[in-house]
């Protein structure tokens, strides 16, 4: 067994899986309708406390909507007593100016919104429901309670060309930190990839814009762009390692070392109502599984940069080889590489063939509406009916 790190540093406490929200590309896992019971507010407090003795400082409360819990303001509370650095991640649905002040009493140090366009017909398009409105009030809310305001757009086919005017939203927002982060294929946005999956010229315009707001308010707001995996030729260091430093919690307490993780095969993963952290992050075989070097395989165990990278994410090997211990199929040297450049083709009409999880051929076409699979929205009547 590998020795293990000294302790996680960010803790994502993911309070439920419940949204107003219906985002196609949202990163929850396709069967959360299956999830049964969520953390009491005391299991909540418990795990915030348990992690912060094995050394972990950043705390995100996400979801699903994090907002739908009554109990948001306790547990931010709770966390500032202990010494947590706070984030919360949210759509804004739930909140109001008065939430927003009850939030910064109880201590919250930073507040991410996250919009899904830069206009009502878009945005609540993509969101499922009338949003947009609400989104911007709430951003000016947060502003004017002195937080250094996030936003946060997720890229994509359908929005992409909308770059300039999603940072044009921002600026006139007041946006202190913006991130336009490209759609990452897991969850619902791997189901719907064929339809969220830019083109190469749609990404060239994209980062073009983003660069000029750069050169042009680069002084007012910093600007993160994160391009898709599928257009890398080097997987990123996903999580900075498997068990190295990140710890998320799911709503019904199952401890893993990134939020998506769940999915793979032959991995029982913990649960903080039966293990104590101290356990789950040092001992238990689900933390341990792709610590180190031993479980490499070939590229990954001979490449120089093996420990830049650490193979890669697990989750996307899974996904599109059905080999969670491969290498990532993003990385040039992988031997399943043109099982993304097959889909990445199709997007820009080199063809039909793409592939899907497992290496499983299905229809792609050539890009066009007629041939993609259609939107898939992120619900518990879809969440049912993809596992009944």
């Amino acid at each position: 067994m590998p020795d293990a790190p000294p302790g996680p540093l960010w803790l994502l406490a993911e309070l439920t899986y419940a949204c107003p929200l219906q985002c196609p590309y949202c990163s929850n896992p396709l069967d959360f309708a299956r999830t049964r019971g969520e953390l009491t507010t005391e299991q909540w407090i418990g795990t915030l406390r348990e992690a912060r003795q094995l050394g972990a400082a950043q705390l995100g409360f996400s979801g699903g909507e994090p907002l739908v819990r009554r109990d948001l303001e306790e547990l931010v509370a709770e966390a500032r007593s202990l010494g947590y650095y706070t984030n919360l991640i949210t759509s804004a649905i739930g909140m109001d100016a008065a939430r927003v002040r009850r939030l910064k009493d109880a201590g919250l140090d930073h507040i991410q919104i996250s919009f899904q366009a830069s206009d009502a017909a878009l945005n609540d398009y993509l969101a499922g429901t009338d949003a947009f409105a609400h989104k911007v009030e709430m951003a000016r809310a947060v502003k004017a309670e002195g937080y250094p305001m996030v936003f946060n757009a997720v890229l994509h086919r359908q929005n992409i060309d909308r770059t300039e005017e999603i940072l044009a939203l921002a600026l006139d927002l007041g946006a202190d930190y913006v991130e336009l982060a490209n759609t990452q294929f897991y969850g619902w946005a791997f189901h719907n990839r064929h339809r969220l999956l830019p083109t190469r010229e749609q990404l060239r315009r994209s980062e073009a814009v983003a660069n000029r707001y750069r050169e042009a308010h680069g002084d007012r707001m910093k600007i993160l762009y994160v391009i898709p995996d599928y257009y890398a030729d080097r997987p990123k260091p996903c999580m900075n390692g498997w068990g190295q430093v990140f710890l998320s919690v799911a709503p019904d307490g199952t401890a893993l070392p990134c939020q998506a993780a769940r999915m793979l095969p032959g991995i029982e993963f913990p649960k903080v109502t039966e293990h104590r952290l101290a356990w789950i992050w040092n001992e238990s075989p689900a933390f341990n599984r792709y610590r180190g070097r031993d479980w490499m395989k070939e590229p990954c165990r001979s490449c120089p940069e093996r420990d830049k990278d650490f193979g890669g994410c697990r989750c996307q090997a899974w996904l599109v080889t059905g080999d969670p211990a491969g290498a990532d199929p993003v990385c040039g040297l992988s031997p399943h590489r043109g099982l993304i450049d097959r889909v990445v083709e199709a997007v820009n009409g080199g063809g039909a063939g793409a592939v899907n999880a497992g290496g499983a051929s299905a229809a792609a076409g050539a890009g066009t509406a007629g041939d993609i699979p259609a939107m898939l929205f992120r619900n518990a009547r879809n969440s049912k009916a993809l596992h009944s």
